[in-house]
């Protein structure tokens, strides 16, 4: 089984490369965007939603024009394995999520997915195996219309000098930038 136009062990080394690691749930990811965009029409530009800030943006990245760089791909953290791709004319768009219950059958992915083991405990192979043989199996979709304010492109706006610390910021958050209203992450 393919995962877009890649062999499902070229894909792998992609993600080994890209991600730092054959990583089960962007191997997964790698179906999810394939079933995406073979239920979307065909010469559609599309954008994209994740609901998990975990791995699945990588594969939606490595895969589709999509990403967080270029706006493309927006990340909602529900913690929620799904993905959606949505046709930027009209925010209709497939969402696709790994079902609970289509993975009963498959042990590993089941065991991998609820952390039914320590990390250290489980096979990787076994698991990369079974996430192969499953393919979309373990997947189901859903026909959705995406919210027009979650659709919405964002834009920066007018670009404004912080009187506090001269760099850059959109003028619409505020008298300073966000760093110096104390929203720096360093101590």
């Amino acid at each position: 089984m393919n995962v877009c136009k890649y062999t499902f062990e070229d894909y792998s080394e992609i993600v080994k490369n890209f991600h730092g690691a054959k990583a089960p749930g962007v191997l997964i990811g790698g179906f999810m965007v394939d079933l995406a965009i073979r239920n979307l029409p065909d010469g559609v530009l599309y954008d994209a939603i994740c609901e998990t800030k975990t791995c699945l943006p990588d594969a939606i990245q490595l895969l589709t024009p999509c990403t967080i760089g270029n706006g493309w791909l927006k990340v909602i953290n529900l913690g929620l394995y799904a993905l959606t791709l949505y046709q930027k004319e009209n925010n209709k768009g497939v969402r696709v999520f790994l079902d609970a219950q289509k993975m009963q059958t498959w042990p590993e992915i089941k065991t991998w997915h609820f952390k039914l083991k320590q990390k250290h405990e489980q096979d990787m192979e076994k698991i990369i195996q079974e996430i192969k043989a499953a393919g979309d199996t373990v997947l189901s979709l859903q026909f959705v219309t995406v919210k027009p304010e979650i659709a919405k492109k964002m834009h920066k706006g007018k670009i404004a000098i912080c009187p506090k610390c001269r760099e850059t910021f959109p003028a619409d958050n505020g008298d300073v930038c966000l760093a110096c209203q104390g929203g720096r992450p360093y101590l």
